[in-house]
């Protein structure tokens, strides 16, 4: 059933949500359908690491024979707040009813709640598979790499066997330890003009050929231009003079900024630039002593804005929000929740 129920969350349950995602007050949630809409079952605190409470927390909760969700709140965190876990318990001896009403009910549960809060969803119709191990063995099947296709299992022997050499060409500091691809004297004067803030900005790029980083592009470059330097159809490394003020002072930010369109690249020519980026970095950061405030990765020149540079040169610390008012928790609910089917359902 791939359509929504119009089944909505009650008040009960947009004030405990409100209330788990400002903060740590919750571990568990339980959610139940209740005649016509979402209702709280029952809600835990935590009192432990989240592991060492996981199964004695959310097993208790599920019943055999009857669908519920089941949020579960990690230790861990991202940008918007605590991360969960989301359980949609449906268990094989329910009926098929009730089963078909939860599922197609599920999107509206994590729809009202936020998904970018749930880390990992989990579909469970045995207690096995939603243990701390049922967890634990889900994470280790996505982890797991997808098989390769013919021709990248023959780039990856292509890299494995891969030998760095030094190259009789006019270059500087190719024997550099670690560089997979020796940098043109060319290059490498220009990132020391740079690096005494001569120029501001230096694009390189991989020369697959000759085997060679060389220099592109030396133009200068304000910020209103930056975007217009990212090339659409090929890869690159940028290094960028980031003018700015910030609390009061003025600031020149050196910024390292690696360039890759997608997929519009060939898989040779991603696989190029990634393995050549620590070490060219490396290099300009220990041998040529330029400190790199920065580093970024871009598919597109216009994430470059204004705001976006400064967010990053300068990330906003996590302020400490007042925690909303922590609702009454709801008690066990009986005689309206669908518990037990109908006696005539059971019969058929």
């Amino acid at each position: 059933m791939s359509h929504q129920t119009g089944i909505q969350a009650g008040n009960d349950v947009k004030d405990v949500f409100a209330s788990a995602r400002s903060g740590d007050q919750y571990r568990v949630l339980k959610i139940v359908i209740d005649g016509e809409q979402l209702t709280m079952d029952t809600t835990r605190k935590a009192s432990k690491k989240w592991d060492q409470e996981y199964d004695s927390l959310v097993l208790p909760l599920l019943e055999d024979d009857v669908p519920c969700y089941i949020l579960y709140r990690l230790d861990s965190k991202n940008n918007q707040g605590y991360e969960w876990i989301f359980l949609a318990w449906s268990p094989d001896t329910s009926i098929v009813r009730h089963k078909m009403l939860y599922a197609a009910t599920r999107a509206t549960v994590k729809k009202e709640f936020g998904g970018g809060l749930i880390k990992d969803e989990i579909f469970g119709t045995a207690k096995d598979e939603v243990t701390l191990i049922g967890y634990r063995k889900y994470l280790t099947l996505q982890a797991a790499p997808l098989p390769l296709t013919a021709a990248e299992e023959e780039l990856r022997k292509i890299k494995l066997n891969e030998v760095q050499t030094d190259i009789s060409v006019d270059t500087k500091q190719q024997t550099l330890q670690g560089v997979a691809f020796p940098v043109h004297k060319d290059a490498v004067a220009a990132l020391e003009r740079f690096r005494d803030k001569r120029i501001n900005y230096v694009q390189l790029e991989v020369d697959a050929k000759q085997e060679l980083i060389r220099l592109c592009n030396t133009e200068p470059t304000e910020l209103k231009d930056l975007p217009l330097r990212i090339p659409k159809e090929s890869a690159r490394y940028h290094f960028f003079l980031y003018k700015h003020s910030h609390e009061g002072d003025y600031l020149q930010s050196t910024v390292f900024i690696y360039s890759m369109p997608g997929y519009n690249c060939s898989i040779r020519e991603r696989m190029l630039y990634s393995s050549c980026k620590n070490p060219l970095v490396d290099m300009v950061e220990n041998d040529l002593q330029l400190e790199i405030e920065k580093k970024l990765e871009i598919d597109d020149g216009d994430e470059l804005t204004g705001d976006f540079l400064y967010e990053e040169v300068h990330p906003k610390q996590h302020a400490h929000k007042q925690a909303f008012a922590k609702p009454k928790g709801p008690g066990k609910r009986g005689g309206r929740r669908i518990t037990r089917p109908p006696a005539e359902e059971e019969q058929d």
